[in-house]
């Protein structure tokens, strides 16, 4: 799922929720051994096998999300597989550094990790193309204009997400751009039930719809 098809529609007249009340994140609440934060938590600590399981959980969403992510041009240089693979190589080299909070905040690593391969991977792609295009040849893909419009608009919603604040932003990949069930949901925001899960997702929503309203100073 590419973040251009989860991008919300922008009202003028739309009326923000209050912020989530305090959530279960402060150990109240018991956590499950085998939900994604109590993997994390395990992975931290240097349990092989629960970063395994962490990336089979994951990896088959990272992919579609990949793909939706790369442009048709850039497509042809490596499937998103071994983009994926790529990723979680990284993710795991420096794993050490990872700091978690809760199983959404090493979505929301792994997540921007995978962006920043494939930004390099299409920039790649952008310097071969410019020194092999032929001219002559009719393109039947997205024109200039339109993959200009495109890049301008997925700016804006990276930096929209970038402005929310860690939990909306984490409701955000989860959700929208992974497209996680909601039992996966609310594990992955370690919230006490779905709908406290689907309430923040909401507001998530609604947050970055306001922030992409903003136009940017010149």
């Amino acid at each position: 799922m590419g973040a251009l098809s989860v991008i919300p529609e922008v009202s003028p007249q739309m009326t923000l929720p209050p912020d989530d009340p305090p959530d279960d994140r402060d150990g109240s609440m018991p956590i499950d051994p085998e939900s994604s934060f109590a993997l994390v938590l395990r992975a931290r600590a240097g349990d092989q096998l629960a970063l395994d399981q962490l990336f089979a959980r994951y990896s088959q969403r990272l992919r579609r999300w990949a793909h939706g992510r790369l442009p048709p041009s850039a497509r042809g240089l490596s499937d998103t597989h071994d983009l994926v693979q790529d990723t979680m190589l990284k993710v795991y080299t420096h794993f050490d550094r990872f700091k978690p909070r809760h199983a959404g905040a090493f979505l929301a690593y792994v997540r921007q990790t995978l962006h920043n391969t494939i930004t390099d991977r299409v920039r790649s792609s952008i310097r071969r193309q410019t020194e092999t295009i032929d001219e002559s040849i009719p393109s039947t893909g997205p024109t200039q204009h339109d993959e200009m419009v495109a890049t301008e608009l997925l700016e804006r919603y990276e930096a929209a997400l970038d402005r929310l604040k860690p939990d909306y932003r984490e409701a955000i990949i989860a959700r929208l751009e992974l497209g996680l069930p909601w039992p996966e949901v609310m594990d992955a925001l370690h919230k006490p039930s779905i709908p406290a899960a689907q309430m923040t997702v909401s507001r998530a929503i609604m947050r970055l719809a306001q922030e992409m309203s903003y136009e940017p100073k010149s």
